[in-house]
């Protein structure tokens, strides 16, 4: 082969090759703002309240696209309803959940902070169901995202470490991770019959049915949201972009790439809390942010399994 063909062709082998991983990068700037959202309006409305309703704006939205491809596919459905009610009640109700529930005790960038261990978590459960290990490649980029995520947190400074600490709401996130990376592995299990939008949809109303008790007990006797323009509108954005984006972008990411693979692109979500801090919140941008970017950046591309490759001259 000259080389003049390879030089066409390596390109488009490369962006082919990176397309699931701009899927999942941008899946995490939505789980993101969510972060950021969850935290900014806990006071005025209830974790599961915000977990139940934004599932509600998803599922109202998919209704007209998502019955009308699912017709004459309900026995695939019921073949698979154990399957789907797990991925369902893991995937949809239970691990946003209590992230909003943690989320009420600690800030929306140290439970980001946290998503960082999820690929040591994925890597595990990945062995324990299909039996599939990480490569020394992966435990180093592994290694490399946590660290890049650290610069960040301590402003590249390693005294803030001795005055760093979790708290009760970093454990219930801690707790949604083994939830959310369950979901994740058995996703690459769903019925291939069904297309992504549709089979969002399906999980929409389990995953609602998960909730509704816990949503019934805390209306009953926690509190109920504080409705008013800026909330709806909040809850809205959530529900399209947290929850059809950001879980349509991930599960095609997951199905493309795998699962362990995938989770090492949530070290992104920490970057993109301290970035819609910068944004939003006017927090400066300093110099550690670049360096803990580049090292995550460095980090996911080692597990990635991508190769940059140079063309020789001819």
């Amino acid at each position: 082969m000259s080389a003049p063909v390879i030089a066409e062709s390596q390109p488009l082998g490369f962006r082919h090759a990176i397309y699931p991983f701009a899927l999942l990068i941008l899946a995490n700037f939505f789980w993101a703002s969510n972060w950021v959202i969850g935290r900014g309006i806990h006071e005025t409305f209830p974790p599961v309240a915000l977990s139940f309703w934004r599932w509600v704006v998803a599922g109202v939205v998919l209704a007209p696209f998502a019955i009308l491809r699912l017709r004459g596919q309900w026995h695939i459905l019921w073949r698979n309803r154990a399957l789907l009610a797990v991925l369902g009640a893991c995937g949809i109700a239970w691990p946003q959940c209590i992230t909003y529930i943690g989320l009420n005790y600690t800030t929306a960038v140290n439970g980001s902070l946290l998503t960082a261990g999820n690929p040591f978590m994925m890597v595990l459960m990945a062995w324990l169901i299909d039996r599939h290990t990480a490569t020394p490649r992966q435990f180093l980029g592994m290694v490399l995202s946590f660290i890049g995520v650290f610069v960040i947190v301590l402003h590249g400074e390693l005294a803030r470490l001795w005055s760093f600490h979790f708290n009760p709401g970093d454990l219930l996130i801690l707790l949604s991770i083994p939830i959310w990376c369950l979901y994740s592995v058995l996703l690459r299990r769903r019925p291939r019959e069904i297309d992504g939008m549709s089979f969002l949809f399906v999980l929409i109303p389990i995953g609602l049915a998960s909730l509704s008790p816990a949503y019934v007990y805390e209306a009953a006797f926690v509190r109920d949201p504080v409705w008013d323009w800026q909330t709806i509108a909040l809850v809205i954005y959530i529900g399209l972009s947290a929850s059809i984006g950001s879980y349509s972008l991930w599960n095609r990411g997951v199905e493309l790439v795998g699962a362990s693979r995938a989770a090492f692109t949530n070290a992104f979500q920490p970057v993109f809390a301290a970035c819609l801090a910068i944004a939003l919140l006017g927090e400066e941008f300093h110099l550690y942010h670049a360096i803990g970017f580049a090292v995550i950046v460095a980090g996911w591309y080692l597990t990635s399994g991508l190769r940059l490759r140079v063309s020789s001259p001819a």
